[in-house]
């Protein structure tokens, strides 16, 4: 990938696309990984049996493409009593298909916001006590699968310092790092230096990585093509490069909630296309 970065893309982006789709989509454009999107109505679920998780792995495996993340849609800040037990079986499902991480939400109860508005939280404290419990609980098991739980800065707890909240009461577990979503710390107002700061212990040394998008303003998230937004990519980069960040960044398209977005090959294309006219980095990948 030019300019240093490496581009995953997110199955969340395909429609119409099948896995091996997104697979040749991603090896014709340079992309070298991909999120996969987990849930019941989506390819890639829980549920699937151990000769279609070897299906799944081999796609991917035959283009060349490797699997970053699980993204799951599982809340760990969240009321739900079986949190926990969907984690432990995405971290399973993560290491059969061959992933690095899982990604989890934090998902707290909150009032609803506007889209450049801070959630108010039903009781903030409890959430995190709550997101902190069950990801201790699971960080032994991801550790032993050499697997990596991350946090996304996300619906409840959208900017670095919300995430930040929860994993610096985590300890020390190597296995539990951040996804820093471009998107949500800014729309909220989050300068990037503070988002960069409380989340690069996090994201470091493949603690965690960053996704990427773009979109119209803060108050319209609707996703349009990398570069024709206002979220500040170049700057984001110079600031993650000079932070020493050299991890991937995970083009996070949500064509699957908004229909009438561009095709995944139009917006992969297009994220290739901003990375190699971002300004040069100081810290590229080798």
């Amino acid at each position: 990938m030019s300019r240093g970065w490496t581009l995953a893309a997110s199955t969340l982006g395909a429609v119409e696309e099948s896995l091996e789709d997104v697979a040749a989509i991603c090896a014709r454009h340079g992309a070298s990984a991909v999120e996969l999107r987990t849930a019941s109505d989506a390819p890639v679920h829980v549920d699937l049996s151990a000769a279609q998780r070897r299906e799944v792995r081999a796609i991917f495996d035959g283009a060349g493409i490797g699997i970053l993340t699980v993204a799951s849609r599982v809340r760990i800040a969240s009321d739900d009593g079986e949190t926990l037990t969907s984690l432990r079986a995405h971290l399973d499902l993560a290491a059969d298909l061959g992933a690095r991480y899982v990604r989890v939400f934090p998902g707290a109860p909150a009032a609803p916001a506007a889209p450049d508005e801070l959630p108010t939280l039903d009781d903030r404290d409890q959430a995190d006590a709550t997101a902190v419990e069950r990801l201790v609980d699971a960080a032994d098991q991801a550790a032993d699968r050499d697997l990596g739980i991350l946090v996304e800065t996300h619906d409840s707890h959208p900017r670095g310092a919300d995430v930040a909240r929860i994993l610096d009461r985590v300890g020390d577990h190597a296995a539990v790092g951040a996804i820093w979503d471009l998107l949500h710390p800014w729309r909220v107002g989050e300068q990037l230096e503070a988002t960069a700061r409380h989340l690069m212990p996090y994201l470091l040394d493949e603690r965690g990585y960053v996704q990427i998008k773009d979109v119209p303003s803060r108050q319209n998230t609707f996703p349009v093509l990398q570069g024709a937004g206002q979220i500040p990519l170049d700057a984001a980069l110079a600031l993650l490069s000079d932070s020493g960040y050299s991890g991937p960044l995970a083009l996070e398209w949500e064509r699957h909630w908004q229909r009438d977005a561009a095709p995944l090959e139009d917006a992969v294309a297009a994220a290739v296309s901003a990375l190699a006219q971002a300004p040069s980095t100081s810290h590229p990948r080798r």
